[in-house]
């Protein structure tokens, strides 16, 4: 057995000092070891996209194939530090007011590519909406309620920005 060694993470803007395994993925030190369970353990491969989280750069990246040793010294954010000062991010309210939240196990990783997206192209077209979720997969609503949400949550990011978008609602 490979000892564990202390790795440095901060995760929704809180530090953590965390003893990992070589083989310890970031899914399982969010889900196991934080015990912030909005991150979701699906397919570990990498395949279906419900454990996405972002890096301190913003980018989406796949928590069940990435380890927890590539990120020490990093930050990540879960969905759990999307909102701030109990306000939802406009990105989650545009999914529940578009009935983009079905059973939740998809819908936080489909927030986080989403966010991912916002997060390094604020103003995306329809292509880039339908690229960034491509790798996400949902069984209860298809994409169609989920991309209508991404797109208004752009507008509504936009209007209270006074900025215009490229990406159309619906």
């Amino acid at each position: 057995m490979s000892p564990k060694q202390i790795i440095h993470l901060t995760v929704n803007g809180d530090h953590h000092d965390i003893a990992v395994g070589p083989t310890e993925t970031l899914n399982q030190v969010i889900r196991d070891g934080l015990r912030l369970t909005g991150t979701k353990r699906g397919c570990t491969s990498g395949s279906c996209g419900v454990c996405t989280v972002n890096d301190e750069r913003g980018r989406a990246i796949l928590s069940c194939i990435t380890l927890a040793v590539e990120c020490d010294g990093r930050s990540i954010t879960t969905v759990e530090g999307v909102e701030r000062d109990g306000k939802l991010h406009p990105l989650q309210q545009a999914f529940l007011e578009l009935g983009a939240v079905q059973c939740g196990v998809c819908t936080p990783g489909l927030i986080m590519s989403a966010m991912g997206l916002l997060n390094t192209n604020p103003n995306p077209d329809q292509r880039a909406i339908d690229e960034a979720l491509a790798g996400a997969i949902c069984r209860c609503t298809g994409h169609i309620k989920v991309k209508m949400a991404v797109a208004h949550a752009i507008q509504q990011i936009a209007a209270s920005a006074g900025t215009e978008t490229h990406g159309q609602p619906g």
